[in-house]
């Protein structure tokens, strides 16, 4: 009786533990829908209602903690680069605004004049040690609009006043700035300043060292003594780069003939290079990139050409030379 009593209380002190035991082959992933699957976006509507993606939470068999991101990519990149958004972990749906969607689609690098396709899907993580889960795909056809943004250059080439600072743009508002600043030349030093967000000195981003750039860096950003040059800010990697970078005509139309250039004027807004000037008829004239024929453009019919041939110049007078060397295109205007 007594050996009986101990084995029952032996019996009675076991406990059954139920183990979550994670089997892939029993996880079902998530379920992604969109509201809509072809957008033309236009910028007259980027306060509405862009798209709404509903989608389920991944079942992995118990009770789990999982994080869901949103990816877009473009189609046939197989996802290799994605866009993510963060997804609610309480949430079932995502919507865009028409702003917001579109600049997200700009950091895919659609273009803008004809409509591209895309596809989004959820992935699902519930551990470092835990392969993703990935719901079915979504096609989509869309169609963003450019949306251009720009920071300020103030700094001692004008007096630091950021009310009158020229600009480096952003053509997609991506976070990324580029542009060409005419800096003049100072003696005895290098040319200095900062970029400003807008035309104020609320934020100002400076040296941080190492090709980064900060709002609360104190140092000033500099570059040599030359005359233009390319500034690059990646507002999203605070990073930061300059380069010469100055465009002008050279030939035995121009003042100084085959022997050097006379350099162009670059506007950051229209994107182009520019310069008034006498030109002598029945001569030529090339444009080139840092004094250099490494890089040199010619051409015809106001179509520019890398190593294009020499564009002949009519009749003696003064003109107003124009080059773009986004849209490869020329014009010399007499005036």
């Amino acid at each position: 009786m007594i050996l009986s009593l101990i084995a029952v209380a032996f019996t009675a002190c076991k406990k059954d533990e139920t183990q979550a035991v994670l089997d892939p082959a029993k996880t079902i992933a998530s379920n992604l829908s969109a509201s809509k699957n072809s957008l033309v976006l236009t910028k007259t509507d980027q306060a509405n209602s862009a798209v709404t993606f509903t989608y389920s939470k991944a079942n992995f068999g118990f009770n789990a903690g999982a994080t869901y991101t949103l990816q877009f990519a473009v189609k046939g990149t197989n996802f290799a680069s994605p866009q993510e958004v963060s997804l609610d972990a309480t949430g079932t749906t995502k919507s865009f605004t028409v702003l917001d969607f579109n600049a997200l689609m700009l950091k895919l690098n659609l273009p803008f004049d004809q409509a591209s396709n895309i596809q989004t899907r959820v992935k699902a993580v519930l551990s470092s040690n835990v392969a993703p889960t990935y719901s079915s795909i979504v096609e989509m056809s869309v169609k963003p609009y450019p949306l251009i943004d720009y920071i300020y250059v103030p700094g001692d080439y004008q007096g630091w006043n950021p009310s009158t600072a020229d600009s480096l743009i952003s053509p997609t508002g991506n976070g990324v700035y580029s542009g060409v600043i005419d800096f003049g030349a100072k003696v005895g030093g290098s040319l200095e300043f900062k970029l400003t967000p807008k035309k104020e000195w609320t934020v100002a981003y400076g040296d941080a060292g190492g090709s980064k750039i900060s709002a609360s860096a104190g140092n000033n950003l500099k570059v040599g003594t030359e005359y233009q040059y390319k500034l690059t800010a990646d507002l999203n990697a605070k990073t930061f780069a300059a380069e010469k970078y100055s465009f002008g005509i050279i030939g035995d139309a121009t003042p100084t003939g085959w022997g050097s250039d006379t350099n162009m004027k670059y506007n950051n807004g229209t994107r182009t290079w520019s310069i008034t000037v006498s030109l002598l008829g029945g001569k030529d004239i090339k444009f080139r990139l840092n004094d250099d024929w490494a890089t040199n453009y010619g051409g015809k019919d106001g179509v520019a050409s890398l190593n294009g041939d020499n564009i002949r110049i009519a009749a003696d007078g003064t003109y107003k030379v124009s080059f773009s060397e986004v849209d490869k295109t020329y014009s010399v205007v007499k005036q």
